[in-house]
Formats: C-alpha cells, structure tokens, sequence
C-alpha cells in the first residue's frame, strides 16, 4: 500500500507543478505529457478497482435530481448497511435486474414468495430484512408527493459545497442528514439512519465531499 500511495503522491505533486487536467481517461497538457488514468488523485476511500474509480469520477458527488436515480440510489445504500459500498457496487447490475429496474410500483407489490426466491440468489445481498425493506420503501417512496422535492429540502435546494483538506475532516453524520433520516422514517421507510442518509446524501451531490486533494474537488466546485 505504500508504494501505491507514493505513486497516487507522485502523480498528484506531477498535477498541481504542470497544471495537468483530466480528459478522456488520461491527463494532457497542450497534447503532450500524459499520465496514466489510474494515477489521478482520488478520494481516499477509492480503490484502485477500475468499477471503483469509473464510480468516483463519473457519479459520487455529482448532483442528481432523477427521481429514479434517487430511488435506486436511496436502496442500494439501504443494502450497503454493514458492508463496503464496492461489495454494492459490483452488485449493482444485477440487482437492476432482478428488482424490475428498480421500478417502485413494481417493487411496492413484491409477493413474499419473490422475496424468498431473492434470498436464494447469490448475485444479490441475501438478507431478508433488507429485501423486506425494499418492498416497504417502494410503498413508502410511492407515497411522497415530491420525494425529489423533499431529499433536496434538507440542503435547501442546492448542493453544499465543502472544502474538506483531508478525510480528518469528512463527517460521518451531519445535523442535515439526522434530519433527513427523521423524516424518512416518519414517512415509514426503513434502513435510513443518518449514517446511511448521508452517505446518500455524498454519493448523490447533495453534499461536494470531494476533499482538496482529489481531482474532482476542482471540477465540481467549479461547476457549481
């Protein structure tokens, strides 16, 4: 590990001294010195597992505002509970596939039979408070008048920006997020903690926690 983390260093130091910028899956200044993808600087919670990185730069900390996005999202963190997100993530495909495309009315009529199909299938997390979970947060989900209007509330709207230096300073739970889980459970859904809240809450640009370091940092903040 401290031969990768003096590569991930080295590459970093090359980015800020060239001003190297990220396209294409490579960094390029003026179409010359290049430096290979897998070496950009990340957050420090991503592997070096390509899935892993495509996750991290395309998705995690990018405002999204589709409601189905937003529901997906909002399970898959429910089945994370208790393991890594990339255990989810390579998950993910398939778990598309054998909850319909996670389409909420589908999901909201899951017979028990089907539940006890899915704990016998090993491309999925076999645990059945987690799948029971997903019929009940379907049914929960469907009767949110603006579920999208009321996830986005609990930032007023707009992603928070942070400016973290380092993961010392990235918070597990936040007042926003014990906020959100509050009333997530209100409306009866299950496996929404606050932990879990914001951990959706990272992972779907509600909150930049891209911290300084990280390549992304600039993007978004700029973007913003």
């Amino acid at each position: 590990m401290e031969g990768t983390h003096g590569w991930r260093r080295l590459a970093h130091e090359i980015h800020l001294l060239l001003g190297l910028r990220f396209k294409e899956r490579e960094y390029t200044r003026f179409g010359r010195a290049t430096i290979p993808w897998s070496l950009m600087p990340r957050c420090f919670w991503c592997s070096e597992d390509p899935l892993y990185m495509a996750y991290h730069d395309q998705e995690w900390g990018t405002p999204l505002r589709d409601a189905q996005g937003l529901f997906e999202l909002l399970l898959l963190e429910g089945f994370q509970a208790g393991l890594s997100w990339i255990t989810v993530l390579r998950k993910r495909e398939h778990y598309r596939k054998v909850l319909f495309g996670f389409d909420a009315q589908r999901l909201a009529r899951l017979s028990d039979d089907e539940i006890d199909a899915l704990m016998l299938d090993p491309g999925i997390v076999r645990n059945r408070l987690k799948l029971n979970a997903t019929r009940r947060n379907a049914a929960a989900w469907l009767a949110l008048e603006d579920p999208v209007g009321l996830l986005w509330s609990f930032v007023g709207g707009v992603p928070k920006v942070n400016h973290f230096k380092d993961r010392s300073e990235v918070p597990a739970i936040t007042p926003e997020a014990e906020a959100m889980s509050k009333a997530l459970k209100k409306a009866g859904f299950t496996f929404v903690g606050p932990t879990i809240c914001y951990a959706f809450m990272q992972a779907s640009g509600m909150v930049m926690d891209h911290t300084q370091d990280c390549d992304r940092y600039a993007d978004l903040v700029n973007a913003g």
